[in-house]
């Protein structure tokens, strides 16, 4: 079974992808990029606003199937600058009391609407 999830919480889609997708006993969240979901627009600048917008927004799709960041078992994080790794590593690092999930980091070309920084997750369903 395929489940479309979508919370007014988080920022809508900016083309043909769902907010997150429930199958199979998990929650798949689309990469989020630092969107303000209140008016659609990129306003934090640098890589530590824009990592804790990034951590929002996967934290209200997480919070509308009743999930938290306990749940979450794989990141892929994406950052068009690998000189960013360490600062978006303490933001990122705030969000995750203990136990973290798999990850990996990659450097890319570039990210939608000139973000910084873009990290998607795989959730286990309660």
């Amino acid at each position: 079974m395929r489940v479309v999830v979508k919370t007014a919480a988080a920022p809508e889609a900016i083309g043909p992808y769902s907010q997150a997708i429930k199958a199979n006993g998990f929650l798949f969240i689309s990469g989020q990029i630092p969107v303000d979901p209140q008016t659609g627009q990129m306003t934090a600048v640098d890589a530590v606003a824009q990592t804790k917008q990034v951590m929002e927004n996967l934290k209200a799709i997480l919070n509308a199937e009743g999930l938290s960041f306990i749940d979450v078992v794989k990141t892929t994080i994406y950052l068009t600058d690998i000189v960013d790794f360490a600062r978006m590593n303490e933001v990122y690092g705030t969000y995750f009391d203990s136990d973290p999930p798999a990850r990996a980091t990659v450097q890319v070309a570039a990210l939608p609407k000139g973000a910084k920084v873009e990290i998607e997750a795989i959730a286990v369903l309660r």
